[in-house]
């Protein structure tokens, strides 16, 4: 097998922990697709491009594993020595799990470092609770999460709305 057939074949079966790892706080359980999920992952763009230096999905750019969606008008995988390092996905971008979803204009997942960088208009919303932001970091392995604001008429804000389990 040729060494580029080889590199396309180590990052496709890369993507596989690409949307777990964003999702990683989400449960494995019951079609879940959180982290260590063995579900498949699909793929779609209108147009593919490949480069040694990793893939590109561009136009309705899509990926699915099990419960877990991400989508956006495009979403670049960077690899280096065929390992994939860096996850791009720009345009509308939605990240959506059976527990929550996400929406920004440009969100990044480093892998070496394990934080996602949400920007532009975030909005995050798990059942009725809803949080929004300009600029949100989350890091998968230690699951701690930073909201910044985003503009609005009192100034840069974070914002959110919460209604209590069980209240009335």
């Amino acid at each position: 097998m040729s060494k580029s057939r080889l590199s396309l074949l180590v990052a496709i079966s890369a993507l596989s922990l690409a949307l777990p790892g964003v999702g990683g706080a989400q449960s494995s359980g019951a079609g879940g697709g959180g982290a260590g999920s063995d579900a498949p992952v699909a793929w779609g763009g209108d147009l593919f491009e490949y480069t040694p230096n990793g893939f590109t999905l561009t136009g309705r750019a899509e990926m699915t594993q099990g419960g877990n969606r991400l989508r956006a008008n495009r979403i670049s995988f960077v690899t280096s020595d065929g390992v994939l390092t860096r996850v791009e996905a720009t345009g509308e971008v939605y990240f959506v799990t059976p527990e929550q979803t996400m929406r920004g204009d440009r969100a990044v997942y480093d892998l070496g470092s394990d934080e996602v960088t949400v920007t532009g208009d975030v909005i995050l919303t798990q059942g009725q609770n809803v949080v929004t932001g300009g600029r949100l970091v989350y890091n998968v392995a230690t699951e701690n999460a930073r909201m910044e604001g985003g503009p609005t008429a009192q100034g840069d804000r974070v914002r959110g709305v919460f209604y209590p389990q069980g209240g009335n």
